[in-house]
């Protein structure tokens, strides 16, 4: 059934965050310690692609179910969520790779064309796709779904410009943080919708992050600082908490708006 478009949701509860810089900050740390999770898991601790992720997928469920019964925006169990999705995204990516040898250019055209099925049907439904009023389980369903589908997007993206076309860490990630500032610019200097420079966005820090991560934790033969994925993962989930106990101490609940927000 979809939304009666005069129905009110003013005054509701958004259940997502407000999109500030904390926000882009913390979700750079989160995509940045997925990278390092997800390597430290499968390969330091020996457990492997599948039997990683089998365990984070179900460890996933576990904090969305968590956060849906929450039917609010709680930093903690929030952010826990964005950690995990997005070392289950990056696995998604990893297995398709590795595992059954799937071309990264294929996983970045069917990722893409899951994440524009995925917002296709939430506007379909909902005829918005506003973060700023996620505020039924429905919604916040395709929020989340779209969320994973972005960072095993990332994931394919970062890895096929990084490793299939040999650019390196620190160039990659020049690259999409020269992306992620067009996309700033062409908002605040050209009025570009605000809703599509957020998914746009989301989906390139995602890459920002993994060479990021891959650049302090792999070894200098690779082109990297060699701090390793256990060091790496730490300071990063150091940030992480401290960034989340600053966002609960500032947190003021945002209700939502019939009106669409340019705010990033």
């Amino acid at each position: 059934m979809k939304s009666d478009p005069s129905f009110s949701t003013a005054g509701l509860i958004n259940r997502v965050p407000r999109v500030t810089v904390d926000f882009w900050l913390i979700k750079l740390l989160a995509v940045t310690m997925g990278e390092t999770a997800a390597d430290y898991l499968a390969v330091n601790l020996g457990l492997g692609l599948t039997m990683t992720s089998a365990i984070m997928t179900v460890v996933l469920i576990a904090a969305l179910i968590n956060q849906f019964i929450r039917q609010q925006y709680v930093p903690w169990s929030y952010w826990i969520a964005v950690v995990l999705i997005s070392v289950v995204g990056t696995l998604l990516t990893d297995n398709l790779s590795d595992n059954l040898g799937v071309p990264l250019e294929a996983s970045t055209i069917g990722f893409s064309i899951l994440l524009a099925l995925t917002f296709f049907i939430w506007w379909s439904y909902e005829r918005t796709l506003s973060i700023h009023s996620i505020f039924t389980t429905r919604r916040e369903a395709f929020y989340w779904l779209a969320i994973l589908f972005t960072f095993a997007l990332g994931t394919a993206v970062g890895d096929l410009i990084s490793e299939k076309f040999d650019f390196g860490y620190i160039t990659t990630g020049l690259i999409f943080a020269s992306v992620i500032a067009l996309i700033a610019i062409a908002y605040f200097s050209f009025s570009m919708n605000g809703i599509l420079a957020f998914w746009l966005a989301y989906i390139f820090t995602r890459p920002l992050g993994a060479s990021l991560g891959d650049y302090l934790s792999q070894p200098s033969e690779y082109g990297g600082l060699g701090f390793g994925t256990v060091y790496t993962s730490l300071l990063f989930l150091g940030a992480i908490i401290i960034t989340v106990v600053y966002m609960t101490a500032h947190y003021e609940p945002e209700m939502s708006s019939d009106a669409e927000h340019r705010d990033l």
